[in-house]
């Protein structure tokens, strides 16, 4: 894994649609509103509901500790053409293994609108573009298949599920388990991804 990548201020990543940037302490408030959503936290492990006051300022600064400890990078995902808020996606390091994780919400007034999969598919490529990883993981749970179909389009394959492998919200689920490698084909729309 490139190391020298996560020296620098994280990266502002574009799409044709998109801005993934750096999370601010003014976006606190949006956050608060679309993750504390029920529907969205409700398919989700690390979200908590309800959305307690403060959580959204102590994620922003957590997110910040998180990269210069080069162990996750997190942008806020956002419109570009006025900025809104949309949601959030990250990439967490095994650097050991030139790997990553990866996750990512997005409000529920979003849904629907191929843009997990836009942004999933730009942190993808910088991750094996300019990190220099070897392999990309993310998981869902099984019945998430809005989730399954975002990794799908973004070039992941499907590797199986792991059967009861989690407890959330007082009950154990399966997790269907995806991951692309550097040297798979990537969807068009990867080459369109700027960085800066």
């Amino acid at each position: 894994m490139n190391d020298i990548a996560l020296q620098a201020e994280r990266p502002t990543l574009t799409t044709p649609r998109l801005v993934l940037r750096a999370f601010a302490d003014a976006d606190a408030p949006r956050v608060q509103l679309l993750a504390g959503d029920d529907a969205v936290a409700e398919t989700t492990l690390v979200i908590p509901h309800p959305y307690p006051d403060g959580a959204a300022e102590a994620w922003i600064a957590w997110q910040v500790q998180e990269w210069a400890g080069s162990r996750r990078a997190t942008w806020a995902i956002t419109r570009g053409d006025d900025g809104l808020l949309l949601g959030a996606i990250d990439l967490f390091f095994r650097p050991a293994r030139r790997q990553a994780g990866t996750g990512y919400w997005v409000g529920r007034d979003h849904w629907g609108q191929g843009i997990a999969s836009e942004a999933l598919t730009a942190v993808m490529a910088w991750g094996f573009d300019v990190l220099d990883l070897h392999r990309i993981e993310a998981s869902h749970l099984v019945r998430n298949l809005a989730s399954g179909r975002v990794m799908a389009k973004a070039g992941m394959r499907f590797e199986g599920t792991m059967r009861e492998s989690v407890l959330c919200r007082g009950r154990f689920e399966d997790m269907s388990m995806w991951a692309a490698l550097a040297s798979d084909p990537r969807p068009a729309s990867a080459s369109a991804t700027a960085i800066r």
